[in-house]
């Protein structure tokens, strides 16, 4: 495993309607919902260590510490950031953050861990 500290990758997404907490079920209001927004983070992390895995390793979520300090309108475009801060052996922590122009809409991390892809698989049920 080549993952360093520091390894990024960047996202952005439009808020749709389909994003909001109404239509995710996680409120009632017409604002980015927390379950689309961590989906987002994840998606980030996962493109900050795909470059870095050796072949047959994925790396699957382990922790999600996000803190949701902003709403984010539909239309806004928000910008997803997630940087490698540390490794632990197979464990990788990325902070993550969550910008709408020069709010920070979220922020906090997200810890993956590596696996063989084949090996995780045979241990489902």
């Amino acid at each position: 495993m080549t993952i360093e500290t520091g390894a990024a990758a960047a996202k952005s997404h439009i808020v749709t309607e389909a994003d909001t907490a109404i239509a995710m079920g996680s409120g009632d209001v017409p604002v980015l919902g927390t379950p689309r927004m961590i989906a987002w983070c994840e998606e980030a992390t996962v493109l900050a260590l795909a470059p870095s895995l050796e072949d047959g390793t994925t790396t699957v979520g382990f922790r999600i510490r996000v803190d949701h300090l902003a709403p984010t309108a539909v239309g806004a475009e928000v910008q997803i950031l997630a940087t490698v801060a540390e490794i632990d052996g197979r464990q990788v922590t990325l902070e993550v953050s969550v910008r709408d122009g020069d709010t920070v809409a979220a922020r906090g991390t997200i810890t993956r861990v590596v696996v063989d892809r084949e090996k995780f698989l045979a241990g489902l049920g």
